[in-house]
């Protein structure tokens, strides 16, 4: 077994085990447990998953939800954009990749070094997380259907410490953390001001115009 074979398996072990409170909360949040499937199986992004539910339970509009789960999935695009140029995709891998690309495939293949590596860890991690973010998505939603109440063990507060959990790591910095910062101000001050699942396209125009504004950095010098 490859380094990047075991760095994508122990990714995807534990990225999956979050699909429990994904489902539970889906369901808690007025979702059928098919619906739930449905969005693990064709959005496929945590982040937005999360984003999507929690703007329902909520009360939140269908467009709000759309939104909100939007936004957070363009990185996706992004990162799309490098894996075509780093691992060049041919015909049907190309859209098997588009659905895997997400923040755990683009870790693991970008951390490796030599090319068949990249290509092990993308595939290992992405095919890893997709099975068992499923599987776990399946038993989170037939879990909590039987519990009923999430509150009564905690589940409501299980998005907002998963959806931590997959944001810290990335923070590296005093930059990201300052804009994450902002960004959480700006969402904890606008909730009760605002219609549900506006604070985070709030929070996502902050970002955004963090990026827009921001000094470009300067070029490095050439030497003779």
């Amino acid at each position: 077994m490859t380094p990047a074979v075991r760095m994508g398996l122990s990714i995807a072990f534990a990225t999956g085990l979050y699909g429990i409170s994904f489902g539970a909360l889906a369901v808690a949040a007025g979702l059928t447990v098919a619906q739930a499937m449905g969005l693990s199986l064709l959005m496929f992004t945590g982040g937005s998953q999360f984003a999507f539910i929690g703007v329902v339970a909520g009360g939140g509009s269908g467009a709000a939800a759309v939104g909100a789960a939007t936004l957070l999935g363009v990185r996706n695009a992004v990162y799309g954009m490098q894996l075509q140029r780093l691992l060049a995709p041919r015909g049907w891998r190309r859209a098997v990749m588009a659905q895997l690309t997400i923040d755990e495939s683009t870790a693991t293949a970008l951390a490796q070094g030599a090319p068949d590596e990249q290509h092990r860890g993308f595939w290992t991690a992405g095919l890893g997380v997709f099975v068992l973010w499923n599987a776990f998505t399946l038993a989170g939603a037939l879990l909590g259907d039987a519990l009923g109440d999430p509150r009564r063990f905690g589940l409501d507060g299980a998005a907002v410490a998963a959806f931590l959990g997959l944001l810290w790591p990335r923070l590296r910095g005093r930059e990201p953390v300052a804009l994450a910062l902002v960004c959480g101000l700006v969402t904890a001050l606008a909730i009760p001001l605002v219609p549900p699942g506006l604070p985070i396209l709030l929070a996502a125009a902050v970002g955004a115009a963090w990026g827009w504004l921001r000094p470009a950095p300067d070029a490095p010098r050439e030497t003779a």
